[in-house]
């Protein structure tokens, strides 16, 4: 079982930057591969980016790539999200989760953070 906590959203102007945090605890954090998903009011959760159980490979959906970096340290059992350049259309609630799969499908992922709120205005 591990535990996830999501922090570190808020109310950003467009153009500026957050940080997102999702702290676990529980079975061994480092044997996952970790995911960030988002969803916004009306929409369906979709995949934000992604970041291997060491912390060497990163992919991204298209519409944050170049914006958005995923990063991980082990010995915190944390994983970021470090967002910049934000658009109105970033805003929704954002989640992290953990797979043994390296996937972009949220089916995959076993365990969920609560979400945070990240709302960016124009």
């Amino acid at each position: 079982q591990v535990q996830l906590v999501d922090s570190g959203g808020g109310l950003v102007q467009a153009g500026g930057s957050l940080r997102l945090s999702c702290a676990a605890s529980g079975r061994a954090f480092s044997n996952y591969n970790m995911g960030w998903f988002r969803q916004a009011p009306g929409k369906e959760r979709e995949f934000v980016g992604r970041i291997n159980w060491i912390g060497s490979i990163t992919t991204y959906a298209d519409s944050v790539k170049g914006r958005f970096t995923i990063s991980r340290d082990n010995a915190k059992n944390t994983v970021y999200l470090q967002m910049n350049s934000l658009k109105p259309e970033d805003t929704g609630v954002y989640y992290c989760a953990a797979s043994g799969s390296w996937t972009i499908s949220s089916d995959t992922y076993v365990y969920w953070g609560q979400g945070t709120q990240v709302t960016v205005s124009a």
